[in-house]
């Protein structure tokens, strides 16, 4: 920590960084690295999503294909790369496989099963530094590391809702207020989560399969766990109660059912509603990711697409901000509006 960094590397991990953002938030951290070369070029890569590459086994097999020489290249990661083996090999193995003799990364790794691999490099031989890019790449994953530090899996929220906000019209029809492209976006989303959570209220009213499909109704080759939060029991002839793989999680506490999933070693969450539902995990404030479909359409009374919230006064209100990660911040799906936002990140803490 604290060396002097020259231009040159300076720009490689805003490279970097830069790459990171090119991936999608949940259950990993994103990540973003860069191959500085001997004669100045920057080769980068990123981990697109569990399951995918990381980003330093994308950075060295794209320098790879480019023919670059990784034996006189540093490579300048946002994270600190990790030495265990999950769904893909330890990146450590990787970065000596490929003979790189250089690496700085921005952060240790908070995680204790995959951290350490500055060390372990170390010990190998590479020369390691470490600090370059810190408060940026802290500030990149810090709803992640909160989610991490806290055993709860990560928390993705979806709204679907009118532009005056309402999740129904007042006699509860809902679907559907948001276009077919609006749901295929949520369905594609729902395939990157490991369990998809609604209310008993919402599983008995609207009788969801909480699956992932494609745009023809098939079903996606990643689909999520279904889970149902609330005491009361499921309508036996629902499809939630008929799936045998759906988890009932009979409580109405927050931290409790998050807990749970955690236990059940899930990572990554999507929460899809009911509004009461939804409210409670704003107010227990675990929400570390919003998606908000918007439709060009007003309702007038009808159900809020958020209940249950105690805010009085603008004070107490819930601040976001925009998240340009994997796609813009706003978009267009048909006629909708796709908000992608998350909480202010909180004050980045550092292990010392």
């Amino acid at each position: 920590m604290g060396a002097e960094f020259s231009d040159h590397e300076t720009a490689a991990m805003a490279a970097a960084l830069r790459a990171a953002r090119r991936g999608h938030r949940g259950a990993n951290p994103l990540v973003g690295a860069a191959l500085l070369t001997a004669d100045g070029r920057t080769v980068t890569g990123f981990h697109a999503g569990a399951g995918a590459p990381h980003a330093e086994v994308d950075a060295i097999a794209e320098a790879r294909r480019l023919g670059v020489d990784l034996s006189s290249s540093t490579l300048f990661v946002t994270l600190e790369p990790c030495s265990h083996r999950g769904r893909t090999g330890p990146c450590t193995q990787a970065i000596l496989d490929a003979g790189i003799p250089e690496v700085v990364f921005a952060l240790p790794d908070s995680h204790a099963i995959a951290s350490g691999g500055g060390t372990l490099l170390a010990e190998a031989g590479v020369r390691v530094r470490s600090g370059l890019g810190r408060d940026e790449s802290a500030a990149l994953n810090a709803r992640w590391r909160l989610a991490v530090g806290t055993s709860r899996p990560f928390v993705t929220a979806k709204i679907a809702q009118s532009l005056d906000g309402r999740a129904a019209a007042a006699d509860g029809t809902s679907q559907w207020i948001t276009s077919a492209q609006s749901r295929e976006h949520a369905h594609l989303l729902r395939s990157r989560v490991g369990a998809i959570i609604v209310g008993t209220g919402t599983a008995s009213a609207d009788n969801p399969r909480l699956s992932a499909r494609d745009a023809d109704g098939r079903l996606l080759a990643s689909q999520p766990l279904p889970v149902v939060i609330g005491v009361s029991s499921l309508p036996a002839a629902s499809h939630l109660a008929r799936n045998p793989k759906t988890l009932h999680v009979r409580t109405r506490d927050v931290h409790a059912a998050l807990s749970e999933l955690d236990a059940q070693g899930i990572e990554h969450v999507l929460v899809e509603g009911g509004p009461s539902l939804l409210g409670s995990f704003f107010a227990a404030g675990v929400v570390d990711e919003v998606f908000c479909y918007q439709a060009p359409t007003i309702l007038g009374p009808g159900r809020s697409s958020l209940e249950g919230l105690s805010i009085s006064t603008l004070a107490e209100s819930i601040s976001l901000v925009p998240d340009d990660t994997a796609e813009p911040a706003v978009s267009r799906l048909g006629p909708d509006v796709l908000l992608h936002f998350a909480p202010a990140p909180p004050a980045p803490t550092f292990a010392i």
